[in-house]
């Protein structure tokens, strides 16, 4: 079964970051990275770009328009995800736990449902 990870975050929280706790903070997860890559149990892992780079579109009556950021009540937004395939739920939940600093981030886990038909033998 398929899981995606979602990790939240917000600018003020990389901001309290020191350089060399940034530093730190990219190494540790690089090696959870490459450890759960090496298992096969990682299908890949995306940071995006900051909440001021996001753009929303909505179509209406045909015609696209596009605004910036998205338009969240929250002040945490997405900052970064990763697929895995796992035998069940627990395991996907065992990996989420040791996502670094899951402590000081909300992290999701969602069941991947259905692929775009392309993607499936």
């Amino acid at each position: 079964m398929k899981y995606m990870i979602i990790i939240y975050g917000n600018q003020e929280l990389w901001e309290s970051f020191s350089p060399e706790e940034w530093k730190r903070t990219v190494a540790e997860q690089d090696a959870f990275n490459l450890k759960y890559k090496e298992s096969g149990e990682l299908l890949g892992a995306y940071g995006t770009g900051d909440v001021q780079q996001a753009r929303t579109v909505r179509v209406r009556d045909g015609v696209a328009a596009v605004t910036d950021g998205p338009y969240l009540e929250t002040k945490e937004h997405l900052a970064s995800w990763c697929m895995i395939e796992v035998p069940d739920e627990r395991r996907a939940l065992e990996i989420a736990a040791e996502i670094p600093h899951a402590s000081l981030r909300a992290v999701e886990v969602w069941p991947i449902m259905h692929e775009a038909s392309w993607n499936r033998p």
